[in-house]
């Protein structure tokens, strides 16, 4: 008689032995798998203004190389500097300059966007002054009437502490006073253009690139906000769109961000509204 087959014992013992031999094996495959995804695949993060052009460029990107993926995620502009100090991020987006400690990272310039005053289309007001801009801000002017509009309350609308969008803001248009805290927070763009447009007596601040027919941008100091205007200087709320990382870029990271910099990827910035003329690279 077959000893083993007599020891049921040790027949268990077998069986129980090659279904671990096996779950190693399919622990070890699916571990290798996820090391292969890995190595085709990068994190993106930071502001919100850069997102929805980062997420064109990477459909664009991705179409060419389809093994590779990017993910791209919001948070605010110091949200993704802290990821790409960190190594979260392969990029951070950063719509602000880089300052203090910041100013260690690999930078590229990808391009330049307007900072627009926008109200609801049907406001009859057009052009706001500086000095306006910032009385409304800081709650000294609260009613349309004041400003040569009709008769209402001003309902304002601000970004999130920690937004690239609201730094710039603050330190272009208020001078670097204080926003009310009357004003209402919202943690994106998107929000911000909703929410004036939906409402009659909202002011808010976006990104130009993201302007449309649902909020109308208000001239300031007597100069639209348009891309002419912030190539020739005119237009002062003009602020960088950056990618950043810890170090010069590496593989899919440096790829990505050659092919944003290239003739290509201008073209597609542009066409989605920004300006890309003298985008530059920091060591």
């Amino acid at each position: 008689m077959d000893p083993l087959r007599s020891n049921p014992l040790h027949n268990k013992s077998l069986l129980k032995l090659a279904g671990i031999l096996l779950v190693s094996s399919g622990l070890l495959l699916i571990s290798g798998c996820s090391q292969a995804q890995k190595a085709h695949q990068i994190i993106i993060a930071g502001s919100t203004s850069v997102q929805p052009f980062a997420e064109i460029l990477a459909e664009e990107y991705m179409k060419m190389h389809p093994d590779i993926s990017i993910d791209i995620q919001g948070g605010g502009s110091s949200s993704g500097i802290k990821a790409a100090l960190s190594g979260t991020a392969a990029i951070g987006m950063s719509s602000r300059d880089l300052k203090g400690d910041e100013l260690s990272l690999w930078s590229a310039e990808i391009a330049r966007d307007g900072l627009a005053i926008i109200v609801h289309p049907d406001n009859t007001v057009n052009e706001l002054t500086s000095a306006q801009v910032q009385d409304i801000y800081v709650k000294a002017m609260d009613n349309w009437a004041q400003l040569g509009g009709q008769d209402g309350n001003i309902h304002l609308f601000t970004r999130e502490e920690g937004s690239g969008t609201r730094d710039a803001f603050v330190s272009l248009a208020m001078d670097n006073a204080d926003v009310t805290p009357k004003a209402m927070v919202q943690d994106s763009n998107g929000a911000v253009r909703q929410l004036v447009g939906d409402d009659p007596g909202a002011i808010g601040y976006i990104s130009l690139g993201l302007v449309n027919d649902q909020v109308k941008a208000v001239s300031l100091d007597g100069v639209a906000a348009s891309h002419e205007n912030i190539i020739n200087g005119s237009y002062k709320l003009s602020r960088p769109f950056l990618f950043v990382s810890n170090g010069d870029p590496e593989g899919i990271a440096k790829d990505f961000i050659d092919f944003v910099l290239s003739e290509e990827g201008r073209q597609i910035l542009t066409r989605e509204g920004l300006v890309t003329r003298g985008a530059e690279v920091q060591p």
